[in-house]
């Protein structure tokens, strides 16, 4: 007789009692699938299927997208035994193709959208949803900022789907408790609307009074249908991801982080604390003498700076002190209080020691702020010269490097260049991976200062917890745990090994 198992059942949050587990699928009835039809072969058959595409990774992640959809314990099953190879095809960078193309590439419905037409009537949309009483985590954007791609709408629902891919497979959450939401407010790229096959609305994006409207409505009916449930922002517009976590991080019923101002924040500053330690013992240098120069000041850039902000006050510095290690880089140049109508997230970080004629030229502000580090969140490729990181390796014996932009084609300097252009000194990790570079006879690995090493871990351990609220000293937290998770051999290339993801899970 089969085993059965009883397990607790919530409606609302309210227990109703236990209910008999679901047991997994059964096997086709005899003559519904070929005679020597097994798991084992059949996993060495999406392999060989999935690899027989070569390096067309377009063509991988619908595969995967596919098996996903029709075999999800055999997706999940090669994610996790191969997630070095695999990881790159759902997330970044090919995470990133697949949001340009998802409109064209489109085969069944995963996730839940809701759009600014549901306004007054989101509660019961997302009640929709058939595993709202599991669901624990999700990632919700609105596509207005999707990595350096820009405004892609609806379009933008790969990165959740995604984000949760890795939850699974990196954190160990249960499929049917994650929850990708895509939330259609409009577009205002003209490749979407023109486009006849777009799954959008063909609209422009609301403006910021009834976006809050929505917004309100929306988290609300959140914590009403969905009262254990995370939430992760992603990708929403700069100015509006640090205005939604303002406005919900304390306020919210149900606890709320973004990730490309936490999280990034956070992975960023578990590298910064090793690579800051490496390239103060080549040269004598305090750990307080640093100077980070930020080129980028998005929502990711001053997200990272507020973090690292934390490796000079555990330091002993005050928050005063701690700021004024770092400079920031716009598109206008070097970033100081007397510029007109400054945006607001940019104020926190403006110079007020700054008095000459506006320094606008990448090259120029270096030769100024003589930085140990130089951080890239700004998606433009190629930003890094072989001037700029000649300077950075005249300025330093262990220059600090961060080209952090995804995906890899608008990073801004290429993991050889850096090897090259500093004679292979450099302290480098970037936002997407770049493969091993060999330079006069020896292998370097490029170190990667991806959000997937830490965003799993704060979203399973807000929901293990039961927190109310993801506050900044468990995201500081969580990155000091990272930096010091690194072994030896991978704090001389910053880099958690991929493929340790999958063992951290395990344990």
């Amino acid at each position: 007789m089969p085993v059965r198992i009883l397990t607790p059942q919530f409606v609302d949050g309210i227990f109703k009692g236990l209910k008999i587990a679901p047991t997994p699928p059964s096997p086709p009835a005899h003559g519904l699938a070929p005679p020597a039809l097994d798991s084992n072969n059949q996993y060495k058959r999406c392999l060989l299927q999935l690899r027989s595409k070569g390096e067309r990774s377009l063509e991988k992640y619908i595969f995967l997208s596919s098996l996903k959809q029709w075999d999800e314990e055999m997706f999940y099953a090669i994610l996790i035994a191969n997630m070095p190879e695999i990881t790159p095809l759902i997330y970044t960078p090919t995470v990133g193709e697949a949001c340009l193309e998802f409109s064209h590439i489109y085969r069944k419905p995963e996730g839940l959208y809701v759009s600014i037409d549901d306004k007054g009537n989101i509660k019961n949309v997302l009640k929709n949803w058939p595993k709202k009483n599991d669901t624990r985590i999700t990632v919700v954007t609105d596509g207005s900022r999707i990595l350096g791609l820009g405004d892609l709408g609806v379009n933008g629902m790969p990165i959740s789907i995604g984000k949760l891919s890795l939850y699974i497979g990196g954190a160990g959450f249960k499929p049917q408790s994650t929850l990708p939401i895509c939330l259609d407010l409009g577009t205002n790229n003209p490749k979407n609307l023109e486009d006849p096959l777009y799954l959008g609305l063909r609209r422009n994006r609301v403006d910021d009074k009834e976006m809050d409207e929505f917004m309100d409505e929306f988290m609300e009916a959140m914590a009403e249908v969905f009262p254990k449930i995370l939430v992760q922002f992603e990708d929403f517009s700069t100015e509006h991801a640090f205005h939604y976590l303002d406005r919900y991080r304390n306020t919210a019923k149900v606890p709320v982080f973004n990730d490309d101002i936490q999280g990034t924040g956070a992975v960023v500053l578990s590298g910064f604390v090793n690579a800051a330690k490496l390239s103060s013992d080549a040269s004598g240098r305090a750990l307080t003498d640093h100077k980070v120069l930020f080129l980028g000041a998005g929502s990711a850039g001053v997200g990272v700076a507020k973090q690292v902000m934390s490796f000079f006050t555990l330091q002993g510095m005050s928050e005063e002190e701690a700021k004024s290690r770092i400079y920031f880089i716009d598109s206008q140049g070097l970033i100081t209080v007397d510029r007109p109508k400054l945006q607001q997230h940019k104020i926190y970080f403006a110079r007020k020691d700054y008095t000459g004629p506006p320094l606008k030229n990448l090259i120029d502000i270096v030769n100024y702020v003589k930085p140990t580090a130089l951080f890239g969140l700004s998606t433009t490729k190629g930003a890094f010269t072989k001037q700029v990181i000649e300077r950075m390796a005249d300025l330093n014996p262990r220059p600090i490097i961060f080209p952090l932009s995804n995906p890899v084609s608008l990073s801004e300097c290429e993991f050889k260049e850096a090897i090259d252009w500093t004679d292979g000194r450099v302290i480098f990790a970037s936002g997407s991976p770049f493969l091993a570079y060999t330079y006069k006879g020896k292998e370097y690995y490029a170190g990667q200062g991806n959000n997937m090493y830490v965003f799993p871990g704060i979203g399973f351990g807000g929901v293990l917890s039961k927190c109310t609220h993801v506050t900044s000293s468990m995201v500081e937290n969580a990155s000091l745990a990272l930096a010091e998770s690194l072994t030896q051999e991978e704090r001389l290339v910053l880099s958690l090994s991929v493929s340790q993801t999958a063992q951290i899970r395990s344990e």
